[in-house]
């Protein structure tokens, strides 16, 4: 058992109930759902939108009459005094149950606000579904607000932001792209006359758009003006310019959408959506951020009967590290479903390639960029492999990769567990079986979805009968085939299969009672056989949660050569060695699905000062700066876990 020790930095103790406000990183808040919004706001006006800290003030008192309410955000004109007459920019936050149209809380709230402030222009309302941007004008002595998509950048009057820059997008922090594929779901679910899958392909589509365009355009063509939301013609440019998009990703993506695949939106819909998202630049943004609110939204739409469940990104990024996957190993997952693992994989080698390619040109991000980029895109087109049973998560993982650095074209639907020679040619010509280097996969699990296809069974040893000899203690196979198997028993023996003998190695998320049930000996007998046990995490029992129940833990595996198997049979026993075993007990996440937090002895949560990197653009060219931001530290032991693995491998060569 590998015993894990947690160190800190110097750290601040937030109360319990408590939230360390993002703008003066002192005050402690009561955490409600309004304040989760007010503080995700925060963070997105200064990461985003530039504002300085100093500039924002919270919960600032105003003078309406006799009234003093307090405004959630308020950004003061820059260097000014925060004083009512200097408020620019008035933002109110709401808990998710208030909608736009409150008469006391709604967006009538903000308007007054701006109406009693002289100089505030603009003006954001949102309960974290819904948001409205708004800039004041006054004509002839009367104020009336005009709805804009977005409010203006740092520095950026309203005018310059009515068709975005490729520098001027900016890369989503914390939950703000959750926050937007969220609003923009339910929009189209709402205004559409969509259930709520259909809804989420109209978004996908949608999102493939605003890639390519960042990808490929010269200038920005997914965006909506604030005078072409407002209007039919306006609407119908939006439209026009969107369509044309498609029709270049139908062309590109063809093995995702069919020729006569159109966006069926109306007018007046689209405009509305592209405004939410053109502020965001999806390539750019944190692949945790995009991770996040993309895993939402597929897993509130596309979770299925056949024993499907996500695998959190912790646990993907567990096994990435242990396993420690570079450049010129062929990667595969053959449950990919959104492609969790992939995308862990793929990012963990593109790190490698970044830090190597800046180091190489000493530091000239202009010169390392393109040679960093040519890399990637061979390692990601020619390294990852997918494979899922479900078409429509092949779909919506094939959109998870081309968000993050594209691998889509290894991406295919398939049996994994059929016969190669009845996949797709192109699957065919990969030449998988014993030619993979690293498997990292979460199989299907369960009895309700047995595999009993007699022409499948026969092809493994784990699909024939066994026999225990219990003086002997061993397990035989039988000629005959069982009735049926639960498909993860074969995923094993097809993964090992998979693997190049000797050398090959593969991460899997099993269920506890393969690796103990007396039933399945026969099972761990093959795994032994066949395989070097390299290591066994224990995964806590709210590890799938709030999904799923279900006790799991990842085995780690390297498949022996036939040389190696003759051997041991010849000699009557297995080579002894020692095996790395480990308890994930902290996962990040309670069984209700909230993010669980290191507290100290009175149960008050602990906040570090972390360094991130976060990427400007000085005249158009990328510049690289760290800042330093207060955190909350996630009660997470999965990454000292990979670490101690990494150690203990190393000890054993």
């Amino acid at each position: 058992m590998v015993e894990t020790v947690k160190t800190f930095p110097t750290a601040v103790i937030v109360q319990q109930g408590r939230v360390l406000d993002f703008i003066d990183g002192a005050t402690q808040r009561v955490e409600t759902p309004e304040e989760y919004v007010r503080q995700e706001i925060a963070k997105s006006l200064v990461r985003e939108y530039g504002y300085p800290k100093s500039d924002i003030a919270v919960e600032f008192t105003l003078r309406l009459g006799s009234r003093k309410p307090r405004a959630d955000l308020v950004i003061f004109l820059g260097g000014e005094a925060h004083q009512q007459e200097n408020a620019y920019v008035i933002v109110e936050c709401k808990e998710q149950r208030v909608k736009s149209a409150d008469r006391k809380e709604g967006v009538g709230q903000l308007q007054s606000y701006m109406a009693a402030s002289p100089n505030a222009v603009y003006g954001m309302w949102t309960n974290g579904v819904e948001r409205f941007c708004y800039r004041k004008v006054e004509m002839s002595g009367t104020v009336r607000f005009e709805e804009i998509p977005d409010l203006p950048t740092f520095g950026k009057t309203g005018d310059e932001a009515e068709r975005p820059r490729f520098d001027q997008l900016k890369p989503a922090s914390s939950d703000a792209l959750l926050f937007a594929f969220r609003r923009c779901h339910n929009y189209i679910a709402g205004n559409q006359g969509l259930q709520k899958p259909q809804a989420f392909w109209e978004l996908l589509k949608l999102i493939f758009c605003k890639i390519h365009d960042e990808r490929n355009s010269a200038e920005v063509e997914f965006f909506a003006a604030a005078n072409e939301r407002t209007n039919m013609n306006g609407q119908l440019k939006v439209k026009k310019r969107i369509e044309e998009l498609f029709s270049a990703v139908k062309d590109d993506y063809t093995a995702i959408f069919q020729a006569n695949d159109v966006i069926a939106l109306n007018p007046p819909v689209l405009a509305y959506i592209v405004s939410q998202l053109q502020m965001y630049s999806l390539l750019e943004s944190d692949v945790d951020v995009k991770g996040h609110a993309y895993e939402e939204i597929v897993g509130s739409n596309l979770r299925g009967d056949r024993g499907e469940f996500f695998t959190p990104r912790n646990i993907c990024e567990m096994a990435v590290k242990m396993l420690d996957p570079v450049e010129g190993l062929t990667i595969l997952d053959p449950a990919c479903g959104t492609g969790g693992f992939l995308i862990s994989a793929m990012n963990h080698v593109i790190e490698k390639i970044r830090f190597i390619e800046i180091d190489k040109w000493k530091g000239d991000l202009a010169r390392a960029e393109s040679k960093i980029t040519a890399r990637i895109a061979k390692f990601a087109g020619s390294s990852i492999v997918g494979l899922d049973f479900n078409p429509e998560l092949v779909k919506a993982t094939k959109m998870n990769m081309v968000m993050n650095n594209d691998g889509a074209g290894g991406l295919y639907q398939a049996n994994s567990l059929a016969s190669p020679a009845t996949w797709e040619e192109k699957l065919r010509e990969r030449n998988l079986i014993n030619n993979v280097d690293l498997i990292f996969t979460n199989p299907p699990f369960g009895s309700k979805i047995p595999i009993d296809d007699p022409a499948i069974l026969e092809k493994y040893d784990l699909g024939h009968s066994w026999t225990y000899n219990r003086e002997q203690d061993t397990w035989t196979m039988n000629s005959a085939v069982q009735k049926s198997q639960p498909p993860e028993i074969l995923f094993i023996e097809r993964c090992v299969k998979f693997l190049k003998p000797g050398t090959g190695r593969a991460a899997m998320v099993l269920p506890d009672g393969i690796l103990g049930s007396p039933g399945l000996g026969y099972v761990r007998e093959w795994i032994l056989k066949n395989t070097r046990v390299l290591a066994s995490v224990d995964l806590h029992p709210d590890t799938f949660q709030p999904n799923v129940s279900v006790q799991t833990s990842v085995l780690i595996v390297e498949r022996k050569t036939d040389a190696q198997i003759s051997l041991e049979e010849a000699a009557g026993r297995a080579n002894e060695y020692s095996v790395f075993m480990a308890v994930a007990d902290h996962v990040g996440h309670d069984k209700r699905g909230n993010r669980t937090y290191v507290r100290d002895e009175k149960g008050n949560e602990i906040v570090e000062e972390v360094d991130e990197t976060v990427k400007e653009y000085v005249e158009g060219r990328p510049v690289y700066k760290m800042q330093k931001t207060l955190k909350k530290v996630v009660d997470d032991n999965t990454l000292q876990i990979a670490q101690a693995f990494r150690k203990w491998l190393s000890e054993q060569n």
